[in-house]
């Protein structure tokens, strides 16, 4: 069907009206052919589908990558068309294909600001390769975002919550919490206690990257993200390296996901190496796209 309508698109655009992307008489053309296809073939071809025909053949004639196997359903391509930067919309289509998006969690997605928020964490150089690949990951930091967005819990920004009532929720919301988390990522287990010199200590989430071949510690804060807590997620991961993965896993990575951070705080705690421990801050409404696009523009500007 979508490749049916790719070419009805070209037919209007090539054919009918000579290869211009606009016509004098392009209204008349499409309600001419509307009523021509519609009592040929029945319903599918109003005035607006046919529009969204010939806007499909001009957004996907260009050569965006995976544009000729359109192996999308055709809902996904006319939100696809909605999005106006071209690597941009290339990297939608990449991952709604590799990672099997439902219409509903490629918006999801979008609206999330996947795109911006990958690309914020990534160096200017690296930005290209989104539009080019998709999400690759290779390294821990390549599955990592700041922020986290949580939108699914339907936890005002404001809202006093516990730890524990944070924890619930995400569990309550599991499957939307693993489309967040990003690529490769099980579920293992909540508040996973471990033991050793008579003392018990709880680890909040437990998960198991696939792609990195490695187990991912979260644990939870709701308040401003202090070094102590940073010395306890490095003694779970120090625990996990030692006495639970497997010789051929690779090395065990902890994330804190805390309301307030200091970027400072964190690099002075950590050593300079680090490949482990991360932090990064998580919001329960979806950010401002715009203010995300400006601050990538003025990235790639630096």
């Amino acid at each position: 069907m979508t490749k049916t309508y790719f070419k009805i698109g070209k037919l209007i655009v090539e054919e009918e009206q000579n290869g211009k992307q606009r016509a004098v008489y392009g209204e008349k053309l499409i309600t001419e052919l509307s009523k021509e296809l519609t009592e040929e073939y029945g319903k599918g071809f109003s005035t607006t589908n046919l529009k969204q025909m010939r806007t499909f053949y001009l957004t996907y004639s260009k050569g965006q990558t995976l544009s000729d196997e359109f192996k999308l359903s055709w809902s996904h391509y006319l939100m696809l068309m909605r999005i106006d930067n071209p690597a941009e919309r290339n990297f939608y289509e990449i991952e709604a294909l590799e990672n099997n998006w439902s219409l509903r969690e490629l918006q999801r997605q979008f609206d999330s600001a996947l795109y911006e928020r990958l690309a914020l964490s990534r160096e200017k150089s690296e930005i290209r390769k989104l539009s080019e690949k998709g999400l690759v990951i290779e390294k821990a930091q390549d599955s990592l975002k700041d922020p986290y967005v949580l939108e699914f819990l339907g936890l005002p920004e404001e809202k006093k919550y516990s730890e524990t009532e944070l924890e619930q929720k995400l569990i309550d919301k599991l499957e939307h919490f693993l489309l967040e988390l990003g690529k490769g990522y099980t579920f293992v287990g909540r508040q996973v206690r471990f033991t050793f010199d008579d003392r018990h200590f709880r680890i909040d989430l437990v998960f198991y990257n696939r792609l990195l071949q490695c187990f991912v510690l979260i644990d939870l804060k709701i308040g401003e993200l202090m070094h102590q807590d940073i010395g306890q997620l490095q003694m779970y991961v120090n625990y996990y390296d030692r006495y639970v993965k497997l010789d051929n896993e690779n090395k065990t990575i902890g994330i804190i996901l805390c309301k307030k951070k200091n970027d400072t705080l964190v690099e002075i705690t950590l050593p300079e190496n680090n490949e482990q421990i991360f932090a990064s801050k998580y919001q329960t409404v979806l950010p401002s796209k715009e203010e995300l696009k400006k601050l990538i523009n003025s990235k790639k500007t630096e």
